[in-house]
């Protein structure tokens, strides 16, 4: 009985598998393409196995159809959209233009009413300080211009806040006829922005 169940029993070795491999890159003919010598790979196949061959590449003919289907499709439907979102883009970019270009204009309106104030406040015992403020409109970095003027000068010249919460560079000495001056040649301010203030202390009654 034992021989019997035996030899009805199929048996589970691996079978062998006969693989071809290509005469010109050595590769299997399924993966010729992606190699560098796919023609003669190709001109190899249909004369060493022509069943093979037509096999194979009827197959990839038929694959690179339906891919050139697919894009085809998604080509219109991009081209369909694009032409909507085209049209949105224009809508935005004339909205950021017209935006930016208000912006501009009342940036340059402010920078044209803008006042540089240069103010030399008399301290005690007939000292002076000259405070100067508005720099910031006109496109001028304060710590820069502090420490420009400090060196300038020869000078202490630091950036103090003001009792309403702006900035303004605050110079030991009067030097407010040169501030002027450097304010109109170096800092480009129109001479009609710059006013000069004499803040004299009060003296008790």
């Amino acid at each position: 009985m034992a021989e019997n169940s035996s030899a009805e029993t199929p048996s589970t070795e691996p079978q062998a598998r006969k693989v071809t491999y290509c005469g010109v890159c050595t590769l299997p003919p399924e993966y010729c393409e992606f190699g560098g010598t796919a023609k003669k790979c190709k001109e190899w196949l249909e004369n060493e196995y022509p069943d093979m061959h037509e096999r194979l590449y009827s197959e990839v003919i038929i694959s690179h159809i339906l891919i050139l289907h697919r894009t085809a499709a998604v080509a219109a439907t991009l081209s369909t959209l694009s032409i909507d979102a085209q049209k949105r883009a224009q809508k935005d970019s004339a909205k950021k233009e017209a935006k930016a270009a208000q912006q501009e204009k009342r940036a340059a309106e402010d920078k044209a009413a803008a006042k540089v104030l240069i103010k030399r406040v008399e301290r005690n015992k007939r000292k002076y300080v000259t405070a100067v403020s508005g720099l910031e409109a006109h496109g001028l970095d304060l710590k820069k211009v502090a420490k420009e003027w400090g060196k300038k000068f020869a000078t202490g010249s630091s950036v103090t806040k003001t009792a309403s919460g702006s900035e303004e560079v605050v110079v030991q000495g009067d030097n407010s006829d040169e501030i002027y001056d450097w304010v109109a040649d170096v800092g480009n301010v129109p001479e009609d922005n710059i006013e000069l203030i004499e803040d004299k202390k009060k003296k008790g009654g």
